[in-house]
């Protein structure tokens, strides 16, 4: 009987050791389990991100844990309420997904395949959920939401830190210098952000509002929710182009 418990616990802590189907294997900053479980391989979609896949290991495949170095901005809130002043001369890699990269969506109404992206293209001004033909292409490096803009360079999505920790709504814009306000992290494909100076009770709420602008919600999803905002959960997608 011993002996059957013992091996029912061998059995259980090596699966919980494995990554399930098309979940997160490896990439840089990952503490998590690095194989995958029966019938799938770890396969490497970039430097920061590894996944699942159907199919057998065929050889070594280093799924990195190193960190990588941003440069820190002293602002420390986010811009005026209205009208954004973009700055630089914001260019859109093109209308096809760079290799590293994923678009950023709403899955559900009344955002459903609305798209992150900046107003201009590229630029440095508000963060908005909107149309596909003007999508941007993200990744997570290092807890920044990072923006790819081709020849334009990076842009980096800033969190608003409010004095009033209360505050139930924080704007969101992108810059060229890294945020200072928080964490953005994968909970396998949906966005979160997460501080320790603001407890929120559920990390992947964010809030679309007038305009199309995006906030981080810092309450409840779908409760209470502010007058001419709704509700959204923002996810990755990898599909060659924006799915309309």
């Amino acid at each position: 009987m011993l002996a059957a418990a013992l091996s029912l616990l061998f059995l259980t802590s090596s699966v919980a050791a494995q990554s399930g189907a098309w979940q997160q294997c490896g990439g840089v900053n990952w503490s998590g389990a690095t194989t995958c479980i029966s019938g799938y391989r770890c396969s490497r979609i970039n430097d920061f991100y590894f996944q699942c896949i159907p199919g057998t290991e065929t050889g070594t495949t280093t799924r990195s844990s190193a960190s990588a170095t941003v440069t820190s901005s002293s602002r420390s809130v986010g811009p005026s309420t209205g009208t954004a002043t973009a700055t630089g001369s914001g260019t859109n890699p093109g209308p096809t997904l760079i290799s590293g990269w994923y678009y950023v969506r709403g899955v559900a109404p009344p955002n459903y395949h609305s798209y992150l992206q900046a107003k201009p293209t590229g630029t440095a001004s508000d963060a908005y959920l909107d149309a596909a033909s003007g999508a941007g292409q993200f990744n997570i490096v290092s807890g920044q939401l990072v923006y790819y803009t081709g020849a334009g360079g990076q842009l980096y999505m800033h969190v608003e830190n409010p004095a009033d920790r209360t505050q139930r709504t924080l704007e969101t814009w992108f810059e060229r210098t890294p945020n200072t306000h928080g964490t953005f992290i994968f909970q396998g494909d949906t966005v979160t952000w997460r501080t320790s100076d603001i407890n929120r009770p559920n990390e992947a709420a964010w809030l679309v509002c007038e305009g199309q602008r995006l906030y981080i919600n810092t309450g409840a999803y779908g409760y209470q929710t502010p007058a001419g905002c709704a509700d959204q959960t923002i996810h990755s997608y990898g599909g060659s182009t924006p799915d309309i």
